[in-house]
């Protein structure tokens, strides 16, 4: 087991690496000298010269990608440049709220899409199955901005049931904070409950074909007792694999909530910091959200063979 922990964190080392020299370099392609943008109205040639310096912009792009990864890996993400904070605090105060919010909605969506999926495969063309696969077709063919769109227009504006806009802190009023997130968190509840209930009933179909449950059958096991004693397990695997891709992408791509809800997230900081040019925090949140997608699926592989038991760790 620690040898398949070490190979797969080994196998990780190279894709952060991988990304971050391609966040470095795209954030380089971006037209816009920093510190002309740092200094504002003020730049003068001399300021912008000493700047420059003090950056390390002045160096080859090689010598400037070291200083930066060097900086990186003592935790060092650099300073906003609108805001003058370091970017690392920023990123991780933004991103628990992001966390909080997909985290939420995953876990909801699993709960709810894994069951009807396999139902849906246990009753395989029958009307159960034929609205299960049409509702998660819909809920998955949706674009997420107008899904939102659509429950602010109806919960909070129509019916006022819920606050339309904004956030509130856990520690300022709880309650309040629920409220506010009720709406992000079913935006994307629905969004992947669509994408987990075909791929929870395509593996339950594939699992149901095999002989060891045609045996199952054959010795007189009820229906529920085959599919959630004998087919859950092994069917779990591929949903498992696509729960962590979810949630990685989720948390990479949660920009487009944050921003129809004004969601004060970690996606809403980078669209923020793209319109600012604010270089640093862009090239920290791209940094930050890689590095937990690599997490993500590395905890997958890691728990794998913990919900496939044909799957060993080697």
């Amino acid at each position: 087991m620690l040898h398949f922990v070490f190979k797969r964190i080994l196998m990780a080392v190279p894709t952060l690496l991988i990304m971050a020299v391609t966040v470095f370099v795209l954030i380089r392609l971006i037209p816009g000298d920093p510190a002309a943008l740092m200094l504002g109205d003020l730049a003068t040639p001399a300021s912008l010269a000493d700047l420059r310096e003090r950056l390390g912009l002045d160096q080859s792009l090689p010598v400037q990608f070291g200083i930066w990864f060097g900086n990186v890996l003592r935790g060092d993400f650099g300073i906003s440049i609108t805001s003058s904070q370091p970017v690392l605090p920023l990123v991780l105060d933004r991103f628990w709220i992001s966390a909080r919010v997909v985290l939420i909605a995953v876990l909801l969506a699993s709960l709810f899409a894994v069951p009807a999926g396999m139902i849906a495969a246990w009753r395989q063309n029958s009307g159960t199955d034929l609205f299960l696969v049409g509702l998660a077709t819909l809920l998955y063919s949706i674009p997420t901005f107008w899904l939102g769109l659509l429950l602010l227009l109806f919960l909070g504006l129509q019916l006022n049931w819920l606050p339309v806009v904004g956030y509130v802190s856990f520690s300022e009023d709880p309650w309040a904070a629920l409220l506010y997130i009720v709406m992000p968190v079913m935006t994307l509840f629905l969004h992947e409950m669509g994408v987990l209930i075909r791929m929870s009933r395509a593996s339950t179909l594939e699992v149901l074909r095999l002989d060891y449950i045609t045996h199952a059958r054959a010795k007189g096991l009820s229906e529920s007792a085959v599919l959630w004693r004998h087919a859950f397990k092994n069917a779990f695997g591929p949903t498992w694999t696509l729960i962590g891709l979810v949630l990685g992408n989720l948390l990479g791509g949660i920009a487009v909530v944050e921003t129809v809800f004004t969601i004060p997230g970690l996606g809403r900081l980078l669209v923020d910091a793209i319109f600012a040019r604010d270089y640093p925090v862009i090239q920290g949140c791209l940094l930050f959200v890689a590095f937990v997608y690599v997490a993500v699926n590395l905890v997958v592989d890691l728990l794998y063979p913990v919900f496939d038991p044909r799957v060993t760790a080697e």
